[in-house]
């Protein structure tokens, strides 16, 4: 079959002369297209490939760098024919792009019969495997290229998805499913629901999700902010244990990405089953139940990884795993999560597929929940909703060639959070609607949102200290209240009001980054003579963790304040729900300032209100994706500020990309 992409890029520049390969792929790590690794394994292709053709080497350097930008392949195709798309590289500012492009070959053919002829590159399909470091998948229309491990990660994934696909019950955790079991015990956790003659008129997709669960070993739950993913999984929990066969021995797993999602996790499944004493509480032992889901881990330590070790999978213990904010679990941590779960174990997993995705190679929960807003429900699914949750899917969810994944994939699609200008703000990033985003940022008449092109960073600061709104002024204040008595009190009401107002950035470096905002709201709290700071640590000083510590109990992602102790020392206190604890100043090595933060970062978490900066040079970072993760961070009022007036319409045109073959496998 002949592959004859276009020849895109003659649009973009004038002839020009071009450097030879190496040389240039050296100039381009000059510039900062490429990283030194990227060169490395060009060269190590290079030493055991002499003979290899300027393609090869070329398509080595950049598998290797678009697997530091978080896709886990290289697509083919779209090298040959669009590389400035694929790269996200500005040709008008990078001709050589162009000049170099029109010394390599046009036609995709020529590029795989080359990749073919390399002996560091396994075809899958045609040569064994005997430890060829690069994997090509010779697709028809879609050829990949990958490096072995991610290659192999990302075959492992699915298999092990369609095994829990495909897998029935094991009878000595649940007996009691038959449909109308199923029925009586979610039309007790679910009380509120329309009675049975209005309750096809819209079908309630938590309690559905509930039901498809006890069909097998797999849910994916997805939904935005508001759409009660936790809530629903804490009443499946409640619907397992009240079907088990011996519910005294389930063993249940809370675990999410992060040290501070983990305690939400936790926290909120906590405060749904305990509301739920009064609708089975008299039937159902909540008490025992929340306390056999034991405390919520970060995936390192449930897996128990550690930095810089050679990770040996340890099989887990669980009978029920959840999993929340899956969209930022890559893809090698995913493999090595299904790996360590026993094939009985139901795995729940919870997360926004519109969120942005893990910052590692790998977009797993937004390629599973692909096709979740279509449904794409079989028939003998819809009977089973009808059956066990009393519920109708709609006809156009319908899907009589539905995948076994589409099965077991739930989308909740009703936000009890978001019904209003947030909501539809949200909505409007999502769908890439930069007119409907822009209307409803300048319309808003109810102060839940504010808009700021001004290009002016001091309104990013005026904002964070007025005493108008939910900012810094109120953690400042509690800070400047002093203990009364109580320190213990004090160190609690300084931290939540410290988690009321955060500024989310799109970039690090910069005026509008996380580095630059951090260094100008200091500077202004010590002018005013908010802070008092004669060293690098000083009371009232937010802090993140950058590094996980075990030994300490701090984790990438953590927040504290640096407060007095009670004998005076200067320690970092950090609150998970209700749990206080605190860490020696000096024992904290990998930390940085914390008034402003990633929006990566911010993932798995919520503010009452946040404040999105937007640079105007953002690169590929600046995408839609970023756009909607941030907004949703705001519980009740969003500030959204840009530093040139377009700036959000080219986010929100520009959604992001992760290559990946992962649904592949699915099919073969």
């Amino acid at each position: 079959m002949k592959h004859d992409a276009p020849h895109t890029l003659d649009l973009f520049a004038p002839e020009d002369s071009a450097l030879p390969l190496r040389d240039q792929l050296r100039a381009w790590q000059t510039q900062g297209l490429l990283r030194p690794l990227d060169i490395a394994w060009m060269q190590f292709v290079h030493t055991h490939h002499p003979s290899a053709p300027d393609c090869v080497l070329l398509a080595s350097a950049l598998l290797a760098h678009v697997e530091s930008r978080g896709h886990s392949c290289l697509p083919l195709a779209d090298l040959v024919a669009a590389p400035q798309r694929l790269l996200a590289w500005d040709s008008s500012t990078h001709p050589d792009i162009t000049a170099q492009w029109r010394q390599l070959p046009t036609l995709l053919d020529a590029w795989l019969q080359a990749l073919q002829h390399c002996p560091l590159v396994r075809v899958v399909g045609r040569d064994a495997d005997s430890g060829q470091p690069m994997v090509l998948t010779p697709h028809p229309s879609a050829p990949k290229l990958y490096l072995r491990r991610y290659w192999h990660y990302e075959r492992a994934v699915a298999q092990h998805i369609l095994q829990r696909c495909r897998a029935t019950p094991d009878p000595s955790t649940a007996t009691n499913i038959d449909p109308p079991t199923i029925r009586h015990w979610l039309d007790r956790l679910f009380p509120s629901q329309p009675s049975p003659a209005t309750e096809n008129a819209d079908c309630d997709w938590q309690k559905l999700a509930c039901a498809l669960a006890l069909r097998g070993r797999l849910t994916l739950i997805t939904g935005g902010p508001g759409t009660g993913k936790t809530y629903t999984a804490a009443r499946l929990l409640a619907l397992l244990f009240a079907t088990a066969a011996q519910p005294e021995q389930l063993r249940v797993a809370l675990a999410a990405p992060t040290g501070k999602a983990a305690a939400r996790l936790k926290q909120s499944i906590d405060q749904a089953l305990l509301g739920l004493h009064t609708s089975i509480g008299q039937d159902v032992d909540i008490a025992a139940l929340v306390q056999r889901t034991g405390a919520a881990r970060t995936l390192h330590s449930l897996l128990q990884l550690r930095p810089g070790q050679a990770s040996t999978i340890t099989p887990l213990e669980v009978d029920v795993l959840i999993v929340d904010e899956a969209s930022m679990v890559h893809l090698a941590m995913m493999a090595t999560l299904l790996q360590a779960l026993p094939p009985q174990a139901r795995l729940i997993i919870l997360g926004d597929k519109d969120q942005l995705a893990s910052v590692e190679a790998g977009a797993v929960l937004g390629d599973l929940c692909q096709g979740a807003e279509g449904g794409h429900y079989h028939p003998d699914t819809v009977a089973f909703a009808q059956a066990a949750a009393g519920q109708t899917i709609p006809a156009a969810l319908r899907d009589p060639h539905g995948s076994a994944l589409a099965q077991s994939t739930v989308m909740l699609r009703h936000s009890r959070r978001f019904g209003g200008p947030i909501g539809q703000l949200a909505l409007a990033v999502n769908r890439g609607d930069a007119r409907a985003a822009q209307q409803v940022l300048d319309t808003c008449a109810d102060g839940s949102l504010a808009y700021h092109r001004s290009g002016r960073t001091e309104a990013i600061w005026r904002t964070a200290l007025s005493s108008d709104q939910p900012s810094y002024h109120d953690y400042l204040h509690a800070l400047h209240a002093g203990p009364q008595g109580d320190h213990t009190l004090w160190v609690k009401q300084v931290l939540q009001a410290f988690e009321r107002f955060r500024l989310l950035c799109a970039v690090r470096e910069g005026d509008w980054g996380v580095t630059g905002l951090n260094t100008a709201i200091e500077r202004e709290l010590i002018a005013r003579k908010r802070l008092v700071k004669d060293g690098p640590w000083y009371a009232g000083r937010p802090v993140m963790v950058t590094r996980n510590d075990s030994a300490l109990g701090v984790f990438n992602g953590d927040i504290g304040i640096t407060l007095p102790s009670p004998d005076g020392l200067l320690r970092v206190y950090f609150l998970d729900g209700d749990q206080l604890r605190s860490v020696g100043v000096a024992r904290l090595a990998h930390i940085e300032t914390a008034f402003a933060m990633t929006v990566h970062k911010s993932q798995g978490s919520e503010f009452t209100h946040a404040a999105l900066v937007l640079p105007a040079y953002g690169g590929s970072v600046l995408g839609r994706e970023l756009v909607y993760t941030g907004i949703t961070r705001a519980k009740a009022q969003c500030t959204v500020f840009t530093q040139h007036p377009k700036v959000l319409a080219q986010a929100l045109a520009q959604p992001t990309q992760r290559h990946s073959g992962l649904l592949e496998f699915f099919d073969s």
